[in-house]
């Protein structure tokens, strides 16, 4: 009776194993230096798993051929790390036995190539304050490509009296994280360590900053200044409010959204500051995005004549003679995504496939500034946003690494993420 106990159990644990053995599983793929183009050898690889609070469970190193390999301890989801030159590098990991290739770039304090497009400052006033949400579209264009990164990757200059709210960038690709910037030299001049890794095709880098200046006379004087070289450089205001540009101050009203003024300079150098002042109140328009504003080619659909690429910003009016250079980030702007960000439910955005691009504009993707809604019949929209989201939990953790994301704003974003993360993957179970 015991030796026949025995062989039942010994059997048991034959087929457990066995089963575990079949279920096992490999990721693999190379890692590729895309500044030299030469195989990244002697770069550490981390396995995490997303459903175990980001626990590392499985490490490697390249190989001289840059190639890797981990064991995979279950279905995942995972998300496969490199660090390289201190920077991380993420994807998620392949399943069914697919490649899990990873570029990288060599990190250097300061490299050519790399520049403002557009600097917009959106505000509204209210309640003797005023609003301001600043954003900079960053490119890196390097050859060959670089990821600028240091403790100064990128400088801004705020007005003096300002009250920080909230800061976060988007790296080429990604999705907004909350991040943080360090005071540097003078009041209001402030530095960000965030990495600006070279675009992604016609995705580049994003850095918001939120704030509150004050506004009991009812008029604000500014006296702005770009750091280093801007294409574009924009005022976004609701229409209830008054523009006066300063003296010499070449803007040029810009035909936008009828709630919306729109007023631009181009060509902005850090020798020479942008004077303008804003009176009255108002708030910015944001109850028909995708809605309105769709049915006239914008967010909501493909519009007549519309060019591929499901850009953000259709359905813009043109200004005189020229495209709109804000038309890209028209929808992205308009979207409030200093509160998103506050919530954690800014990684919920994501970029409407098939909206229309203005023509003669080049294509920036940046998600657009509406929260995701399940499209039925949408699988593919659906394993892209969970992939995405694993992104985001491995960038947030290589940022927790490097210190460039506090313990506070790491905690709250982690939290958001993963709970996005729990409902992705029960919907698409």
């Amino acid at each position: 009776m015991k030796l026949t106990q025995i062989v039942i159990r010994t059997f048991a644990l034959s087929a457990f194993f066995a089963g575990a053995l079949a279920q096992a599983a490999t990721v693999s793929g190379t890692v590729t230096n895309k500044t030299t183009g030469k195989p990244a050898a002697g770069d550490p690889i981390v396995l995490v798993d997303v459903q175990a609070g980001m626990g590392e469970v499985a490490k490697a190193t390249t190989d001289a051929k840059g190639h890797y390999t981990l064991n995979l301890p279950g279905s995942g989801p995972y998300l496969v790390r490199v660090t390289h030159q201190g920077a991380g590098y993420f994807i998620a990991a392949p399943q069914g036995g697919a490649e899990g290739d990873i570029p990288v770039y060599d990190v250097a304090a300061k490299v050519q190539g790399v520049f403002i497009e557009a600097d917009v400052v959106e505000v509204e006033a209210e309640n003797g304050q005023l609003k301001v949400n600043e954003r900079f579209f960053v490119h890196n264009t390097s050859q060959p490509p670089t990821t600028q990164w240091s403790k100064r990757s990128f400088s801004v200059i705020l007005p003096e009296d300002a009250t920080l709210n909230d800061v976060g960038a988007q790296r080429p690709g990604g999705l907004p994280t909350s991040t943080k910037m360090n005071p540097d030299g003078p009041k209001g001049h402030y530095s960000f360590d965030f990495p600006i890794q070279p675009d992604n095709g016609d995705k580049d880098t994003l850095f918001q900053i939120s704030y509150i200046l004050p506004y009991s006379s009812g008029k604000y004087d500014f006296k702005s200044q770009v750091t280093m070289q801007a294409e574009n450089f924009a005022v976004l205001m609701p229409k209830s409010m008054s523009f006066t540009p300063g003296s010499g101050q070449n803007f040029r009203p810009v035909q936008e959204d009828p709630g919306v003024q729109t007023y631009i300079v181009k060509g902005a150098t850090p020798d020479k500051p942008i004077t303008f002042s804003v009176s009255g109140t108002g708030s910015m328009p944001r109850e028909d995005q995708g809605t309105g504003a769709g049915a006239q080619g914008g967010m909501g659909g493909q519009a007549a004549g519309g060019q591929a690429g499901g850009q953000p910003g259709g359905g813009i009016g043109e200004p005189i003679n020229t495209p709109d250079p804000l038309s890209k980030y028209k929808w992205w702007i308009l979207g409030g995504l200093a509160l998103l960000l506050t919530a954690g439910a800014g990684f919920l955005l994501r970029r409407p496939e098939g909206a229309a691009a203005p023509v003669a504009v080049p294509a920036v993707a940046h998600t657009a500034s509406v929260a995701y809604q399940p499209v039925a019949g949408s699988s593919s929209k659906g394993s892209a946003l969970l992939n995405v989201l694993k992104d985001e939990l491995f960038a947030i953790e290589s940022e927790k690494i490097a210190g460039t994301l506090s313990p506070e704003d790491y905690a709250k974003v982690k939290s958001a993420l993963e709970t996005v993360l729990a409902r992705a993957l029960k919907r698409n179970a």
